[in-house]
């Protein structure tokens, strides 16, 4: 039997409770008429989920750290990621669904047209997905991806697809990056985003607010998305 799935129950059942408790502390009331700025969108990639993964044990829910038929945990460094699903007046979103898809530790996505010969990590779920509630908050436990060969000379630095989607919304595909990477100075598809675009897909790993988590060697990480809606006639 394997000895993660109390763990794994544990996030999925409290990940409302603690999230509330962890984005307290740094969240701030939009002031009245404020302006959140649309998350840039970004190339969806060839390897969005297409149904036919080969690990057996796949599944769509916001731990991306564990599956059901592996006897180990993913590899690489396990982070928590939250934020908030807002709209253009910074306002919560209810209701919306976040999904995110990526590169296990070794830089290979589990997806039948990846041509990477990296080894595939048996214990990483690859996919995920999330529902907000009425506060606009979701979450995800996952692993820092790994960079992999995109073109001659061209090597991908670590990155999270997203897509979010919500009635009334435009959908929105987009990348997540990490702050301190130094390929993201040289990622084609990064650097063809100006400046503060650019500010707004990288997101900094800092220490777990959670005393146990950190001292496991879990970060965390904080990420809002805004949405826009589409124009009216």
């Amino acid at each position: 039997m394997n000895n993660k799935t109390p763990d794994r129950r544990n996030f999925l059942k409290t990940a409302g409770g603690i999230l509330g408790l962890t984005l307290g502390t740094v969240a701030i009331a939009p002031a009245i008429g404020a302006v959140c700025g649309k998350t840039p969108t970004q190339p969806k990639g060839p390897f969005y989920p297409t149904g036919r993964e080969p690990l057996r044990g796949f599944t769509k829910d916001n731990d991306l750290t564990f599956v059901e038929t592996s006897a180990t945990p993913a590899r690489g460094q396990v982070f928590e990621l939250e934020g908030k699903i807002l709209d253009e007046t910074c306002q919560p979103i209810d209701g919306a669904l976040v999904e995110i898809w990526q590169a296990c530790e070794s830089g290979r996505y589990n997806h039948e047209n990846d041509p990477n010969t990296a080894a595939l990590d048996p214990g990483f779920q690859y996919f995920g997905k999330a529902t907000t509630g009425a506060d606009g908050i979701y979450r995800f436990r996952t692993i820092v991806p790994g960079a992999y060969p995109a073109g001659d000379g061209w090597m991908r630095p670590p990155h999270i697809h997203f897509r979010v989607m919500k009635r009334g919304y435009l959908d929105l595909i987009t990348q997540m990056y990490f702050a301190g990477e130094a390929l993201n100075e040289k990622d084609l598809i990064l650097q063809g985003e100006t400046p503060d675009a650019q500010e707004k897909l990288i997101m900094t790993l800092g220490t777990h607010p959670d005393p146990a988590q950190s001292l496991l060697g879990v970060k965390h990480g904080v990420w809002d998305i805004t949405l826009r809606q589409p124009a009216r006639l």
